[in-house]
């Protein structure tokens, strides 16, 4: 990142690279001051919120930063005997990896993990999961003068404003590098959750900027992650593929960036997931979304356009299925209802901003508070949304989310088959291979291991 003066700046100081004023008194306690007990308390709250979890059970913790050694996770709670390898998880990882188009950024990394915890003989072994990803194409001098000069639409400031400091190469925590936890972290919970109800994840990008894919053209029974991944921007209807390309390339080659939308999806899922009011899994799903970066919007089923729908129309009326299931004649609900999921497909809609790194001159404030122009250097992606898919479903892996949401509410065993008694040789299961089957919900502390593979 370089920041240049001209003739514009307001002061001739801001062409100076003059040391940074120091940081105020209370940083984390706007209006303290004096030191009580109080105010202390006050600050030490603040500064040890670091906000680097989610779950409660299969709870998530992510690490590192764009241009530190390396990044990754801690997965607390995941159940023991899985079957697990680090080429389970560099699937994931190699599609959310930079560098794979020229629609995405030029930064070169391999993501190769390392799994230094948590598994036994490739089994899960029932104990915390430490996952490494070491960063090996940092290049810090992009960012030399990003120390003087906040990045307009970025975390630049903000963070600085919080803490008093900030990590000045590649955005530190606000960074999408951060995403490569939730990645590794996701596909073990997809896995969990494939295993046990044969849930099946995927995610497509429905929108770049002005050209959008009209509703009903994929079909979200039916779209396959290889139908997903026939192009680089990850559109499964090629002909709309193409016009988002294009919408991307005549930005990037001006040194410009787009957003879009992602629309992610979720079959087979089981009813009864999520709990009334607070634990509404919508809300979970939604700060698992909304805690991605460039996320600026969420909608679940209808979302916004069931505002100009009446109740009648709005209805997903229910039927009786050929194989005595209740189910609904639409969807415009998203599978959710009250909070708890009704069995049919999930699916929602992420917006993304456009990218604010950008090599397009753009006037800002110095930490010195003098006004500027910066142009940007480094490597950015034009557009995020394509790899916002490459995961399986969801922002830069973040799909992998609604695994650990469901994860972190509640596990399930299967209890029996309602047409045979079986749950193993039966042809007819809606959720494991086509049977009908009944599920028992129980909180993962309660689960003992010989239990749970009963």
């Amino acid at each position: 990142m370089a920041f240049a003066a001209s003739a514009s700046d307001k002061s001739p100081a801001s062409a100076v690279l003059s040391p940074p004023p120091p940081p105020p008194k209370f940083p984390f306690a706007a209006g303290v001051t004096s030191l009580t007990r109080d105010s202390v308390k006050l600050v030490e709250s603040e500064v040890r919120a670091g906000g680097d979890k989610f779950g409660k059970h299969f709870e998530v913790s992510t690490y590192g930063e764009s241009h530190g050694g390396g990044v990754g996770c801690v997965i607390s709670g995941c159940p023991p005997r899985i079957p697990l390898s680090e080429e389970d998880l560099q699937f994931e990882l190699d599609r959310r990896r930079p560098g794979q188009s020229r629609i995405t950024t030029p930064r070169k990394e391999t993501d190769t993990c390392r799994i230094l915890s948590g598994i036994y003989d490739g089994m899960t072994t029932g104990t915390s999961i430490c996952i490494s990803v070491p960063n090996t194409d940092q290049r810090g001098h992009d960012y030399s003068e990003m120390s003087l000069a906040y990045r307009p639409s970025h975390a630049d400031a903000t963070y600085d404003f919080k803490y008093g400091l900030r990590a000045i190469q590649g955005g530190g925590r606000s960074s999408a590098r951060e995403t490569i936890g939730r990645v590794a972290a996701g596909a073990i919970a997809k896995k969990i959750l494939k295993m046990y109800a044969g849930t099946e994840i995927l995610a497509y990008v429905s929108q770049v900027h002005k050209v959008v894919l009209p509703e009903g053209v994929v079909d979200h029974e039916t779209v396959t992650l290889d139908q997903i991944e026939s192009n680089i921007v990850r559109c499964p209807d090629p002909d709309y593929a193409q016009k988002m390309i294009e919408a991307i390339d005549e930005v990037r080659v001006k040194g410009d960036s787009v957003g879009g939308i992602v629309t992610c999806i979720a079959r087979n899922v089981p009813r009864g997931l999520g709990c009334p009011v607070f634990d509404k899994l919508e809300a979970d799903l939604a700060k698992a979304m909304l805690s991605l970066p460039a996320t600026k919007g969420f909608e679940i089923g209808s979302g916004f356009a069931g505002t100009f729908l009446t109740g009648s129309e709005h209805n997903d009326e229910f039927f009786m299925d050929e194989h005595g299931n209740m189910r609904t004649r639409t969807n415009r609900s998203g599978g959710v209802q009250g909070g708890i999921s009704n069995g049919e497909t999930i699916y929602l809609r992420i917006a993304f901003k456009p990218t604010s790194t950008i090599a397009k001159k753009q006037q800002t404030v110095t930490r010195d508070r003098h006004e500027t122009e910066l142009i940007a250097r480094g490597r950015h992606d034009p557009c995020v949304v394509p790899r916002g898919c490459g995961s399986n479903g969801g922002s830069h892996g973040g799909f992998g989310a609604v695994g650990s949401t469901d994860g972190a509410n509640i596990t399930m065993r299967i209890v029996s088959c309602q047409c045979c008694s079986s749950a193993t040789n039966c042809s007819r299961s809606k959720w494991i291979s086509g049977h009908s089957i009944e599920i028992e919900f129980i909180p993962f502390p309660s689960i003992s291991s010989s239990k749970w593979w009963q």
